[in-house]
């Protein structure tokens, strides 16, 4: 029998991450065998957690190419007040669905089955206040991406992105670097939104 909130064994081929901290600490979410999916690491998320644990408390979070779901279960347990979790392959999608009922977290975290792209051309329902952008590294999606993130954004928004070594997205001058780190294949980025753009935005409400 498995605890309230605790994954089963992995099926064979699978392998595991787990919430690291906060109020589900310790839960697995199984990592199924998939072309492109590649979750970020325990370790890296700390790391992350670590960075982001001012701004957690109250955050509204988009995770667009969710996986596993790591990253925005993660962000709701320590404290981020909810989640929209994006997810184009419809298995994962049901298994996110279903690790959602398991640990009663249906009025926080929404799970979408569709194409990240498509889900970004939609007006939004609530600006965000943190992204997780960690597309299949092959897809070469981020300038896309990019492109159509702002208007998703609430004002001083933080995105957080993965990118293979030496082919780092071009973000443009909207964005300031907050912290960054490596693994031998992967570079780990947050970014706020710079603070020209802050007061852009300012005096647009001001001038209405």
């Amino acid at each position: 029998m498995t605890r309230p909130g605790r994954s089963a064994a992995p099926r064979p081929g699978e392998g595991q991450v787990r919430i690291v901290g906060g109020r589900w600490r310790n839960t697995r979410l199984a990592v199924p065998d998939l072309p492109g999916l590649r979750p970020t690491s325990d370790r890296v998320r700390e790391t992350l957690f670590n960075w982001l644990m001012p701004m957690l408390p109250g955050a509204r979070v988009l995770d667009l190419f969710a996986g596993s779901g790591a990253l925005g279960l993660e962000a709701v347990s320590r404290g981020a007040t909810s989640a929209q979790l994006v997810e184009r392959d419809p298995g994962l999608a049901a298994r996110l669905r279903a690790q959602v009922a398991k640990l009663g977290a249906g009025a926080q975290v929404q799970v979408a089955q569709e194409d990240a792209l498509r889900w970004l051309e939609r007006p939004a329902a609530q600006p965000v206040n943190l992204v997780f952008l960690d597309p299949p590294f092959a897809a070469g999606l981020w300038d896309e991406v990019l492109a159509r993130l702002p208007a998703h954004l609430a004002a001083g928004a933080w995105l957080y992105l993965e990118a293979p070594l030496g082919a780092t997205p071009a973000l443009g001058p909207g964005w300031a670097l907050h912290r960054e780190g490596r693994t031998r294949e992967v570079r780990y980025a947050l970014y706020r939104q710079a603070a020209a753009t802050l007061r852009d935005d300012l005096n647009a409400v001001t001038s209405v």
